[in-house]
């Protein structure tokens, strides 16, 4: 499933340049000491998921920078292919991550990646692409379970979110974290499915994206 809505942009607007396109995204920089978070979307989205958004909003108030993109453009949505093609979407991911220290002004500040259903593992495919650069990565309702075997080499410590009544993917979540080697948790937001539409999910699930970008993505 994907998120659907859309709200209104939070953050100045840029294009990121991954050749041979440019990519729409909406980028806040961090306060003094914090780390930048970079948003990766699940399938059938875009960077306009209110969740993704929720939680963007509420990690800029304690702070931290966010980068909300397109992984896609619109007509390579399209092909459902693409949509699963975790290879494909991790490059992308790995290609903005590079742009944003270039061209941002943003240097060696830390980054964490968020990444909710395919883009859970697009961001772990890509953390072991980008050696010592991301500091964290943060999975929502995710498929981690598609890094395949990506998930042994992944370093950077790693949350597992995933709603209690989410049947299909919890056992998917599981296997994935037995399988990573890194520091690594796994919260179980109970009664929430996989969208966390639930009252009061998506606020625990900032709670605790928050708090383990807050133990990893900080400058003390």
């Amino acid at each position: 499933m994907a998120d659907t809505e859309t709200i209104r942009p939070a953050a100045p607007p840029i294009d990121i340049n991954v050749e041979p396109m440019n990519l729409p995204g909406e980028l806040a920089l961090p306060a003094p000491g914090r780390g930048l978070v970079v948003f990766a979307h699940g399938s059938g989205s875009s960077r306009l998921s209110p969740r993704n958004r929720q939680v963007a909003e509420e990690l800029r108030r304690a702070g931290f920078g966010t980068l909300l993109f397109d992984l896609l453009l619109s007509g390579e949505m399209a092909n459902r292919e693409n949509v699963f093609d975790i290879n494909l979407l991790s490059e992308r991911l790995v290609d903005t991550t590079h742009w944003v220290r270039t061209h941002s002004g943003l240097g060696d500040t830390p980054i964490g990646f968020f990444g909710a259903s395919t883009g859970a593992a697009a961001a772990l495919v890509a953390e072991t692409r980008l050696p010592g650069a991301v500091r964290a990565v943060v999975s929502r309702g995710g498929r981690p379970d598609l890094a395949g075997i990506a998930l042994e080499q992944v370093r950077a410590p790693t949350l597992l979110i995933v709603g209690g009544e989410d049947v299909e993917v919890l056992p998917l979540n599981q296997r994935a974290l037995d399988a990573l080697t890194c520091e690594k948790k796994m919260e179980i937001v109970p009664g929430a499915t996989h969208l966390f539409e639930e009252k009061g999910a998506l606020e625990r699930v900032t709670d605790l994206a928050k708090g383990w970008f807050e133990t990893h993505l900080v400058t003390r």
